[in-house]
């Protein structure tokens, strides 16, 4: 029997659904759309935000001449894989051939094969939670679903249509995304799945990067993405597109009592959440949890002095996670604020003796416009047991950011900046443009950071004071470092 949650959506797809069975043709909704269907409340509704996916009879030419008379908009860029996309209203659907897909051993993309029987379409999808369709253009709506899709659903159980084997070849991609599942759901793989993952990991090989990352992604804004990833590393997949991890993994980490680091890797990534506070970047923060102490395996045995600071680890790791996420394909705006994130992630804990109008604009200026990001993950960085431990840091955190927003109400924190612009310091010292007036609002930025806004009167007569002791040392620097040019 069909929910009586489902009666909105059959509703709203009913329009369509006898433009098909007008013109000789079954339409279903299928995979993902019926699966979150099922597990939907009563109370939770039909979102206007979510995509359908549907499933049909007729070829690509028939959809569109089906459609063409209701769809306020369509597309065609997945045309030659039997996928026209349509929006009727503020609904978006994607409507697709039935298909008999296979990929070929080293192909990156299928041979695509159109089918007459949805049966035949359903067993090549990935998992049988995503195999049941609903069929839309019968007497009564109808379930489809020849797998045991809603009973696996109901057990929390993520098992193929097919030998998890034969199903990992036709797309190797599904091994990382039975990892998504797994934490999004809160699914128990079948021992079948994890058994082939470990025999045909390397097969991933052939995967684009772009699809990699995309899935990955997925993986990092589940609810629960520690389910997952343990999944990826027991498996040895992770090893294929992020082997930082298993080194993270023999690391032991004092500092936190984990056996290693990677435990306490993923309790950070756990820990940050999308209410965490409304004005930061979620996926950002949840990238930069994973990637913070990557560089400790690299830095083991270091220790602080002969130019080695503290936290040198999170130098090391903004380089590796800047290279990683190159490997993999991420926007350069991504890599730059969850590398920038790494590097500055300990930063907090430099400010042992109270938080001074300088410590705050300091911290401030270190963290720039990922302030919200490393407030948070600064605060997720604390998975200790010991409450009175985790109450210490908290209060810490509480009196930052507390003291943040009491010197924001004197000055510009948000955007610090030297008292004087370059354009006036080259009219004062009567210098024109060059290294002289960098170090001269070098000095005046010291100044701010350290003593806050002195005033137009005030801070003219330092910047005058210090040119007139350091004059002849910028000019020597000027002069060294035209001879090094030359």
């Amino acid at each position: 029997m069909i929910p009586p949650r489902f009666a909105p959506i059959l509703e709203e797809m009913a329009p369509l659904a006898t433009r098909f069975r007008d013109a000789g043709h079954r339409l279903y909704l299928v995979g993902g759309t019926v699966r979150d269907l099922l597990l939907a409340t009563e109370e939770d509704g039909v979102s206007s935000h979510i995509d359908f996916d549907a499933t049909t009879t007729a070829r690509p030419e028939e959809i569109k001449r089906i459609i063409a008379d209701v769809a306020d908009a369509v597309w065609t860029q997945g045309e030659r894989f039997g996928t026209i996309g349509l929006k009727i209203g503020e609904r978006t659907f994607e409507i697709t051939t039935h298909r008999a897909e296979a990929y070929s051993p080293d192909s990156r993309k299928p041979d695509v094969a159109f089918a007459d029987d949805i049966h035949q379409d359903l067993s090549r999808r990935d998992f049988t939670i995503n195999a049941m369709a609903l069929e839309l253009t019968s007497d009564s709506p109808t379930l489809v679903d020849p797998f045991g899709g809603a009973a696996d659903l109901m057990t929390r159980t993520l098992r193929t249509p097919l030998s998890a084997e034969e199903s990992f070849s036709d797309d190797p991609l599904r091994m990382l995304r039975a990892a998504r599942f797994i934490s999004q759901i809160e699914v128990a793989p079948d021992p079948s799945i994890g058994t082939a993952v470990k025999a045909m990991a390397d097969r991933l090989a052939i995967v684009s990067a772009e699809r990699i990352r995309v899935e990955f992604d997925k993986l990092m804004t589940t609810d629960r993405p520690s389910l997952g990833l343990w999944f990826l590393i027991d498996t040895g997949l992770v090893d294929h597109f992020l082997p930082e991890l298993k080194l993270m993994r023999l690391e032991q980490d004092p500092i936190h009592r984990h056996k290693d680091v990677l435990t306490h890797t993923l309790a950070v990534v756990e820990n940050v959440q999308r209410n965490a506070r409304p004005d930061f970047d979620f996926r950002i923060t949840r990238l930069a949890a994973l990637y913070h102490d990557i560089g400790k395996p690299r830095t083991r045995g270091f220790k602080e002095g002969k130019g080695v600071t503290f936290h040198h680890h999170e130098a090391v790791g903004a380089r590796m996670t800047r290279d990683r996420m190159r490997a993999m394909k991420y926007p350069t705006a991504d890599i730059e604020a969850v590398s920038e994130l790494v590097a500055i992630s300990g930063r907090f804990h430099t400010y042992q003796m109270g938080w001074t109008d300088s410590a705050v604009r300091r911290y401030v200026r270190d963290a720039g416009e990922y302030l919200a990001e490393l407030n948070v993950l600064v605060r997720c960085d604390c998975t200790t047991r010991n409450e009175k431990k985790a109450k210490i840091l908290a209060r810490r955190m509480d009196e930052m950011e507390e003291r943040i927003a009491e010197v924001a109400a004197k000055e510009e924190l948000a955007s610090l900046r030297p008292e004087l612009d370059g354009e006036r310091v080259m009219k004062l010292l009567q210098l024109p443009a060059g290294p002289a007036v960098g170090a001269a609002l070098e000095f005046l930025m010291d100044i701010r950071l350290e003593e806050g806004i002195l005033g137009e009167d005030a801070i003219v007569a330092r910047l005058q004071e210090w040119w007139a002791a350091n004059a002849d040392t910028v000019s020597q620097l000027k002069r060294t470092r035209r001879l090094t040019a030359g």
